[in-house]
């Protein structure tokens, strides 16, 4: 994580959002499915959550993520193999709009818990290939393809071929569900 400001910033805004319901440490812990020592480490800046963790987190909040690196463009998060970065956030309507760019190592796989029927992910693959998509309906795409998703369920990035790929991925947080927001369904690969 990038931005020597960055983890005391998300560690204020996670004890003002458990303060805000009234949680403990303790059961805000056990919402993301992370060991309470880290999360007190996390909220007190020391220690560099990962990608998943923050998403865990941002989900147990019914937050976006991009909340949680206080809407600092250039903020970089990563997990082993992913490296992440958010080029803008914005609130249209209602509508968080949230954009990164993804690095993948060669042969990373990285998997991401549901985050709910109301988000909305948009991928555009601007280097390499992936695989992307729900787990069991993933999409192989190539430079200049893209594919979209409701994330009510886990779903996954994976770089193919041996090689690095890059990404944007668009998430839009709060698209609603009444079926107007949702994509195409994803088809199961061939």
């Amino acid at each position: 994580m990038e931005g020597a400001d960055l983890p005391q910033l998300i560690g204020e805004r996670l004890r003002a959002a458990r303060a805000e319901r009234g949680w403990s440490l303790g059961h805000l812990a056990e919402l993301a499915g992370i060991g309470k020592g880290s999360l007190s480490e996390i909220e007190n800046g020391t220690r560099n959550p990962t990608l998943s963790t923050l998403y865990a987190l941002s989900n147990s909040l019914g937050r976006p993520m991009s909340w949680l690196l206080a809407e600092q463009v250039g903020a970089e998060v990563g997990g082993p193999g992913i490296a992440t970065r958010l080029l803008d956030v914005a609130d249209v309507d209602g509508v968080t709009v949230e954009v990164y760019t993804i690095r993948l190592d060669a042969g990373c796989r990285h998997e991401s818990d549901a985050h709910g029927p109301a988000v909305v992910e948009h991928l555009l693959v601007v280097g390499g290939r992936v695989m992307a998509g729900p787990v069991g309906g993933e999409r192989a795409l190539g430079p200049g393809e893209s594919t979209s998703w409701v994330s009510d369920r886990r779903h996954a990035y994976q770089a193919l071929d041996g090689a690095p790929a890059d990404v944007v991925l668009v998430i839009r947080v709060g698209a609603g569900t009444d079926g107007a927001d949702r994509p195409d369904p994803v088809p199961a690969p061939s």
